[in-house]
């Protein structure tokens, strides 16, 4: 699956309604926004990530992991890492859990920045949160500076 001897890795913002994704690969160590996946109670259209997953080839995939402030568990990381274990056991890639304190709130900075006003939903924080989430994490493992 590896393209060009770099890796790429498919990244998700767990959300209970809506999963972000992204798609970057480590050569660029950058991430672009995809189509969010709908999700119910966490639990995304399967069929739809077979799709990206076929259509992608991700040698990884990275979710995020919405950790409290104080580094502890909550019951969304819990469940993120179910999320995690699921592509893991439906599509047998590896799948990296990424600290993604503040992500969504950066994404939703950004979007303000850029005019967006209303429902940042629809658009596309979820999709934007995925890109940070995915770009700090190849940011980590190149020793290059993330986001603050």
């Amino acid at each position: 699956m590896s393209h060009s001897g770099q890796r790429l890795i498919l990244g998700f913002d767990f959300g209970t309604r809506r999963i972000g994704v992204a798609v970057g690969n480590e050569l660029t160590a950058s991430a672009r926004a995809l189509e969010p996946l709908p999700a119910r109670d966490g639990i995304p259209d399967w069929p739809r990530v077979a799709r990206l997953v076929e259509e992608w080839q991700p040698d990884l995939f990275v979710v995020g992991l919405p950790l409290n402030m104080d580094g502890s568990e909550s019951d969304m990381s819990r469940r993120a890492r179910k999320f995690g274990k699921r592509l893991f056991g439906r599509f047998g890639i590896p799948c990296e859990m990424a600290d993604e304190r503040g992500s969504t709130r950066e994404a939703k900075a950004i979007a303000r920045e850029a005019g967006h006003r209303g429902n940042y939903r629809d658009e596309g924080v979820d999709g934007l949160a995925a890109v940070l989430i995915l770009e700090a994490w190849l940011a980590e493992r190149e020793g290059l500076p993330s986001r603050p």
